[in-house]
């Protein structure tokens, strides 16, 4: 028989939980929740849901991942379910029209993807893996009608996104009204105490409150978590905004993204990326403020120390030094890329595009206007510049402040 968990006391896994919070719903029940279970010696029951609907993960979807494992490092179980079966109908989340579903074959290479991800965050041998295929898939008509006849239509469209499409006459599929019924009954099947999400999940966590009432069970804590803003300072992180830095990208590249951010922005990483406690941060912010710190050091730190999560502490300090060295010094790193090429005429704004130094080229174009772009180390200022390349031959370019590429004519 398993010994009943030794946790902290409610005060200090309060103080622990509450970083980086956006809402605790509320906070008086988790307290309440705490306490018995520091009292029985039984964990909490956390409950992360994450539809596996793109496989890659970035530091956006971490923000909510760390409150998970401070709550599994405070000793209560972490459950980390996939949304199988919601994935397939979509969350409507903040989107202003129907999305085609997924594949249940997309969602499968997905989900794997996710867990390999995962766990560099989260104790795999503590944490519960749950799938809501499992007990959605097999769901009846009648207690599909049963689970729908417990929430009210108008109720359901007091949600933002469903009043913002109603007023601009843009559909609502029947499906997308299910969503967060779904959602909800998941808590009921995982009986869970606190459910983690973004702020813009507040309704669906609310509504699992709801729906466990009327199944019988206490009402979970619905506990939100700020929207990570991109490194664009504006936007939230995102892939499809190329704002994001990417969990699996290499310490190199995600090294350049995060010393890229603002220095105003970098505060609300140190609150939401790191495990520094508030009086910390604090105490780092005035020594930026009073000049005892450069904000590029602090920058700096806080890089090392995400990647050093992700990659390990050598490869944080590989990747500082190779920042120092190709932006602060201005020289050329020690490894470049080599892209192979046959002897032949090419445009340059093609042959950057061709190269993946840039996505496109009307970045390429900018970047020559800006005079970001470089053949072995002198600017370029002809938007047309046509290259003639011969055998045996190498180029070194350079687009923006980090990316080399030395072109191989073979």
């Amino acid at each position: 028989m398993t010994a009943p968990h030794k946790f902290r006391s409610v005060d200090e896994q309060l103080t622990a939980l509450r970083k980086g919070s956006a809402e605790i719903i509320r906070e008086e029940e988790l307290r309440a929740k705490l306490e018995r279970s520091r009292a029985s010696g039984k964990p909490l029951r956390i409950k992360l849901g994450v539809d596996p609907t793109a496989p890659d993960l970035h530091l956006g979807h971490t923000v909510v991942l760390r409150k998970l494992k401070h709550f599994q490092d405070e000793g209560h179980t972490a459950i980390f379910l996939i949304g199988g079966f919601t994935a397939l109908v979509g969350d409507p989340t903040g989107q202003s029209e129907t999305r085609p579903p997924l594949t249940r074959e997309q969602v499968q290479a997905n989900a794997k993807t996710y867990l390999d991800q995962v766990f560099k965050l989260l104790d795999p041998e503590k944490t519960e893996i749950r799938n809501n295929a499992d007990w959605l898939d097999p769901l009846t008509n009648q207690e599909i009608v049963r689970l729908c006849a417990k929430y009210r239509v108008a109720r359901l469209l007091e949600r933002e996104d469903f009043r913002s499409r109603l007023q601009k006459q843009e559909p609502i599929a029947v499906h997308e009204l299910l969503y967060p019924l779904y959602q909800a009954y998941d808590s009921v099947v995982l009986n869970a105490d606190v459910e983690l999400g973004a702020t813009e999940q507040k309704f669906n966590l609310l509504m699992g409150r709801d729906i466990q009432r009327e199944y019988g069970q206490e009402s979970q804590v619905a506990f939100t978590m700020p929207i990570l803003v991109g490194t664009d300072g504006q936007r939230k992180m995102s892939k499809s905004l190329g704002n994001y830095v990417g969990i699996t990208e290499s310490p190199t590249e995600m090294f350049g993204k995060l010393m890229s951010i603002s220095d105003e922005l970098m505060w609300s990483y140190y609150d939401l990326l790191t495990d520094f406690a508030p009086p910390v941060i604090v105490r780092i912010k005035e020594e930026v403020r009073t000049g005892v710190l450069h904000p590029m050091d602090a920058k700096m730190q806080l890089a090392h120390y995400i990647i050093a999560g992700f990659h390990g502490e050598d490869a944080a300090r590989k990747a500082s030094d190779e920042f120092n060295k190709v932006v602060r010094e201005k020289q050329t790193p020690n490894e470049i890329p080599t892209f192979p090429v046959s002897a032949g005429t090419y445009k340059l704004l093609g042959l950057l595009v061709q190269a993946g130094l840039v996505s496109s080229r009307t970045e390429a174009e900018r970047l020559i206007r800006w005079g970001s772009v470089e053949i072995e180390g002198q600017a370029v200022d002809q938007m047309n510049k046509t290259l003639i390349l011969q055998k045996g031959e190498s180029l070194l370019l350079k687009a923006g402040k980090r990316k080399f590429l030395r072109v191989v004519v073979e």
